[in-house]
């Protein structure tokens, strides 16, 4: 575990924003398949060709590993859009980057959770704390997965790469939650997957930076930027105090 950041702080925590995949959705059972198709859309169905672009974006195609904060990873459309030209894809920028926007939104009926998300944020939110998601994916898709699993009508903040906040890890969309719920930056925990996430927190000036184990991110990876790093998302539940702090 990172070295751990005081209990003053974490008392202080009244507002969770959280990544999406990786997060709350486990990366390899809800994207391997995906980044399959996505090479394969990006190379034309040349299979060979697709292999080299999941390569060059950070997966082994054999494996399926995904390497920590690669851009398969840590991306978002258009930066993933990008990537797989610049790795040789034929297709051009703009198209390619709506067909992948649509492909990562109908992907949400297939993400696997990594626990109950319904009850999860429903047991934050009965704690009082204020709740959001942050995600490199497209607003459409998260707004889909939240209700998909149950847990929309317990946000108050989705923001996506495309949502007018900026991308990570700039501070923007931390900043927008912290507008949307009257909080600053130091009353919020960012939890997330890989250090996109954290330096966002980090750039941001939140209160504390949670990674999880549950994407592509591991202890080492995470270590030098997170103040705590757990299992899962339920990890948290027993850091931050039982009613949030008003």
């Amino acid at each position: 575990m990172a070295e751990q950041v005081s209990q003053k702080s974490a008392a202080a925590i009244a507002a969770i924003l959280f990544d999406k995949d990786g997060t709350l959705i486990g990366y390899d059972a809800s994207w391997g398949p995906v980044n399959r198709e996505l090479a394969s859309i990006a190379a034309k169905g040349d299979g060979e060709l697709a292999d080299r672009l999941l390569l060059a974006c950070g997966m082994d195609p054999v494996t399926g590993h995904v390497k920590p904060d690669s851009l398969l990873a840590a991306g978002n459309t258009a930066e993933i859009a990008a990537g797989l030209i610049a790795a040789g894809s034929p297709c051009d920028l703009k198209p390619l980057t709506e067909r992948l926007d649509r492909l990562f939104t109908a992907a949400a009926s297939q993400s696997v959770a990594v626990t109950d998300l319904k009850s999860f944020f429903g047991r934050l939110k009965d704690r009082g704390y204020k709740l959001g998601v942050a995600s490199s994916d497209n607003e459409a898709s998260i707004r889909e997965t939240a209700k998909r699993f149950g847990f929309d009508v317990h946000l108050d903040f989705v923001a996506g790469y495309d949502s007018g906040h900026g991308v990570k890890p700039k501070p923007g969309m931390v900043l927008g939650f912290c507008e949307a719920i009257g909080l600053t930056p130091e009353r919020v925990a960012m939890v997330g997957d890989n250090n996109h996430d954290l330096h966002m927190a980090r750039n941001a000036g939140a209160g504390l930076r949670v990674g999880v184990l549950t994407g592509t991110g591991s202890r080492e990876s995470l270590s030098a930027d997170c103040d705590y790093c757990f299992d899962d998302i339920t990890g948290i539940e027993a850091l931050l105090p039982e009613r949030a702090s008003v």
